[in-house]
């Protein structure tokens, strides 16, 4: 399954966790963020988590991202729901945490 306009394509996925690979360096994303230095946004880490997990996401309570996403790489979300409508995302890289996501949906 691909999404966002290509971006990526999930490689497996069940309730909790998730595994995607990035598109390369030459989609419209990484052509933007930035020329000669390509990363994934943060803004668009949240928007992926939204759209596999189909949350509609209305608050972020935290967000800590602490590596670069690349293009062609390849990322795992595990989920975690902290209760009926806030929820935790762990994202990993070579199973090193990269970033860490804790929002509210409706």
């Amino acid at each position: 399954m691909k999404s966002i306009n290509n971006l990526y394509k999930i490689l497996n996925k069940d309730n909790f966790n998730c595994s995607i690979k990035l598109s390369s360096k030459d989609h419209p994303v990484f052509k933007a963020h930035f020329p000669d230095n390509e990363i994934l946004p943060g803004f668009l880490q949240i928007d992926i988590i939204a759209q596999i997990f189909n949350h509609r996401i209305i608050s972020i309570k935290k967000a800590k991202f602490i590596s670069l996403i690349l293009p062609q790489d390849v990322i795992d979300y595990n989920i975690k729901a902290l209760d009926d409508n806030k929820f935790k995302i762990i994202i990993k890289k070579h199973e090193k945490k990269i970033s860490e996501i804790i929002y509210e949906t409706e």
